[in-house]
């Protein structure tokens, strides 16, 4: 299953996810809420993920570094500051954060296999690579920051 890392670009990953969240929204059960109810439980949730994808897409431009998910090998700079003190991986608990934004907006009890979905797929074939590729790269300061920071929150 190896031949899966590092091979889908995360906003992909995360769309087809959301398409099929939205496929199984069709299915009972659904819960009984108001549109505007939704949105007001899903707003600041999508709101506080759309705030970490911007925080951890700025922490990689200010250091120079690509922000290319899939060529994690070619980082040139450890960001650890801002936003990457509190996660490793706060792009992908940013899309993480719209997709649960989603699924409470969806209102549906099966949608939430998407959320759950782009989790174990992003934590397997995508962050175990990347994280493999940074320590190659940047050895016992990324294992250091490793020890410090959560992957995910």
């Amino acid at each position: 299953m190896s031949s899966l890392e590092l091979r889908i670009p995360p906003p992909l990953v995360a769309l087809l996810c959301a398409g099929a969240m939205w496929g199984l929204s069709l299915l009972p059960p659904v819960f009984a809420l108001s549109p505007v109810a939704r949105l007001a439980l899903a707003l600041p949730v999508a709101v506080i993920g759309l705030l970490f994808n911007i925080a951890g897409v700025a922490g990689f431009r200010r250091a120079r570094t690509t922000v290319n998910p899939l060529k994690p090998h070619t980082a040139s700079t450890l960001v650890r500051s801002g936003v990457y003190r509190l996660s490793r991986n706060p792009m992908y608990v940013g899309v993480l954060l719209l997709l649960v934004a989603w699924a409470v907006y969806l209102s549906a009890l099966w949608v939430w296999l998407g959320v759950l979905t782009f989790y174990l797929y992003i934590d397997r074939f995508q962050i175990a690579a990347e994280e493999r590729a940074l320590t190659a790269r940047f050895g016992v300061d990324y294992e250091a920051y490793c020890a410090r920071v959560r992957r995910w929150l």
